[in-house]
């Protein structure tokens, strides 16, 4: 039996997600506070747990290799989403929101993703079934990503030059304030929208760019557009807890970044493979490289932030030790309060 066939798993799939995202929204985070690191650890536990639990159900019922695709592009996008934890820190820091309101934003976001990355793969699997060569295409293009990637400076966001922003303030009134978790007030009998909502729509044009990249990439293991919407869906939905757990520390994973990169160009060259070489990377062996590039990425990058820890340790011991001995005045001393 085949549970990726016909449209009742489509169906009751997307009833469950539903579901889901009632009970977040209008159950857990009715109210809007400021969501901890303990209450995000537990989402992201609820998120990872419900999408292995999901792989088991396919392992019984489809067998392992359909499991196996499942599990490898849940990974990729699991991976790929760190990308979307940087902009969401630079737009939220860029725009001041308060944290009380960031979840509700991350929520609304996180429903237009699924349906913008819905539509994105069921465009590319008519595109794929229409035009085979197409594939080499999206191999092609995940190289030149990785590459502009690994070579790129740090991310920086400027979300006043963003068209849709620009847009939406020429022709409709902004709020100089936040309204609360408000998107759209009424003023004097008019309809303004507030600064979250420019926020909002920010985020939404900035995960289309980044599922340009990340689908092509599950295409890598699989065609089935089942798979490769369900691993999408499973990694979208435990993003928002991802942020919370990582928004404060995301910058100490130095090499996080250069991992994510090697990563888009082995999908790449994946895809190029059969048809050049006629060579075919294994399911297994492409999920055990990812996995063995994200670890080595995170425990190099906890290395290196424990090192410049270290480092600026020493030097502030070395400098309240050359301040006791009188050797350096008062006032260069940082952490010593003047007399």
């Amino acid at each position: 039996m085949m549970l990726t066939a016909g449209v009742w798993p489509w169906v009751w799939f997307n009833l469950f997600v539903l579901v889901l995202l009632a009970l977040d929204l209008g159950v857990f985070h009715r109210k809007a506070h400021s969501v901890s690191v303990k209450e995000a650890l537990i989402w992201s536990v609820v998120w990872i747990s419900l999408a292995l639990l999901f792989n088991l159900g396919l392992y019984f019922v489809s067998g392992g290799e359909i499991a196996l695709q499942f599990l490898t592009g849940y990974l990729i996008e699991k991976s790929l989403s760190v990308d979307n934890i940087f902009i969401f820190v630079l737009l939220f820091g860029y725009f001041s929101v308060p944290p009380a309101y960031q979840h509700r934003v991350l929520f609304w976001g996180i429903i237009g993703a699924l349906l913008m990355r819905g539509a994105l793969i069921g465009v590319g699997s008519v595109l794929i079934e229409q035009f085979n060569w197409i594939i080499y295409i999206f191999g092609a293009f995940l190289i030149f990503t990785g590459v502009k990637m690994g070579i790129q400076k740090e991310s920086e966001v400027h979300p006043e030059n963003n068209p849709l922003v620009k847009f939406v303030r020429r022709f409709v009134p902004v709020t100089e304030d936040f309204e609360k978790d408000h998107f759209v007030v009424r003023r004097n009998g008019h309809k303004m929208i507030t600064p979250l909502l420019l926020v909002l729509l920010v985020i939404e044009t900035s995960d289309l760019l980044f599922a340009v990249d990340s689908i092509p990439a599950i295409f890598s293991v699989t065609t089935d557009p089942f798979i490769v919407y369900t691993s999408n869906v499973f990694a979208i939905l435990g993003l928002r807890s991802l942020y919370f757990v990582f928004a404060n520390i995301i910058h100490k994973f130095y090499y996080l970044q250069t991992g994510l990169a090697v990563i888009l160009c082995f999908v790449g060259v994946k895809m190029l493979l059969p048809g050049l070489l006629h060579i075919h990377i294994p399911t297994y062996a492409s999920l055990l490289f990812i996995a063995l590039v994200l670890t080595v990425a995170i425990v190099a990058s906890v290395i290196r932030a424990r090192r410049l820890a270290g480092t600026e340790q020493d030097k502030t011991t070395e400098t309240t030790q050359d301040y006791v001995e009188g050797t350096v005045p008062r006032k260069k001393v940082k952490g010593i309060e003047n007399a």
